[in-house]
Formats: structure tokens, sequence, C-alpha cells
């Protein structure tokens, strides 16, 4: 699977407090896969992860949020934590970074907290998703149909939404973003 994703871009919008796991594992998963990704942020420098119950590592931020642009990617990638999805959500940069992914057609894959971006923007709306336990009624209350699975991946609309619960579900998550993406570059 090392050449999977070869020559593909990938971006991960994150900021402090992203939940550590969450950013690094997927981002290690796409590299092995042989995507470009770039850590994408409304910080510049770095910016530091949760790790369970205190500040995790530092992860370097690859492109600041304002020299992004959504068609330099094949997918986004929306990591979780309590404090990065609910200070992303009051950015209006963030919500228009998502929604231009949205609006070209491209994955947007969210773990955790992060569909609370989904909601956030309208996206949830009429779609198909999971989430952290804490946060289903807020992706209820915003139109989704939502499930207790380990990757729901909703291909009902005009993008496709790959959402996950926890740290738990990494493997099937980042399996799902592949294999998508992959699908996405041979189809286009």
């Amino acid at each position: 699977m090392s050449d999977t994703l070869n020559g593909t871009n990938i971006a991960i919008l994150a900021t402090d407090g992203f939940e550590q796991s969450e950013l690094v594992e997927p981002l290690q998963a796409l590299r092995d896969a042989g995507a470009t990704v770039h850590v994408v942020s409304p910080e510049s420098g770095s910016i530091k992860g949760w790790d369970q119950d205190d500040w995790g590592d530092s992860v370097e931020v690859d492109r600041p949020l304002g020299d992004a642009d959504a068609g330099d990617y094949a997918a986004l990638v929306l990591p979780g934590g309590q404090i990065n999805p609910d200070k992303l959500r009051t950015d209006d940069d963030a919500l228009d970074f998502v929604k231009a992914f949205a609006n070209a057609g491209k994955p947007i894959a969210a773990i955790c907290h992060a569909p609370w971006l989904l909601a956030e923007t309208g996206l949830a709306e009429g779609r198909t998703l999971t989430s952290y336990t804490s946060i289903r009624t807020d992706l209820k209350n915003a139109g989704a149909d939502v499930r207790d699975q380990e990757v729901v991946k909703d291909t009902d609309g005009p993008f496709t939404l790959i959402t996950s619960r926890n740290p738990d579900d990494l493997p099937a998550f980042n399996q799902a973003i592949i294999e998508t993406v992959s699908e996405s570059m041979q189809a286009a």
C-alpha cells in the first residue's frame, strides 16, 4: 500500500488542542500510502496536541490557513479533541475552507468531536455520520442521521463524508480515507 496515494495532496485542518492520535496517526498512515500531507492551521509555526488528559506534542504547520487553497488538495481530514474543533468552528476562514472541499465534491473525513465542523457549516444535514458520544445530539439537531459505528462512509451526496467516533476507531478511519481518496483519484 506504500504507493496507493502517490502524487496526491491531502490537507489536515487543525489548531491547538487537537487530539494527538487523531492527527498524528492519519498523517502517518496517509504519508505511508504515498500522499503528500499538509497540516493547515490558522496558526503558523507549530500547534500543540492534547494527549488524553494533558497537553501533548507539537506538530509543525505546513501551510497557514490564509495561504491554503482547497483546490490544491484531493481530500480534507479533520482531527477531533474537544478544544480543536470547538476553536475552528468559530473561525470563518476555517469554515470556508471546509465548505470549499464540499463544494468541489472532495472527500472530507472527521473523527471524534470534529463533526462539529460539519454541523457548523451545514454539511451534516441529511447525511449519515458518527461521532464522539457527547456531540451526537448536536449532529441530530443539525439534521444528520447518527450511527454508533467505528466508521461511517456516506456517499449519498455531492461529496463523500467519512466519520469515526474516537481514537479506538483510527485503523478503520485511516483505511476508509485511503480507500476513498484512491477511488476518487482513479475516477478523476
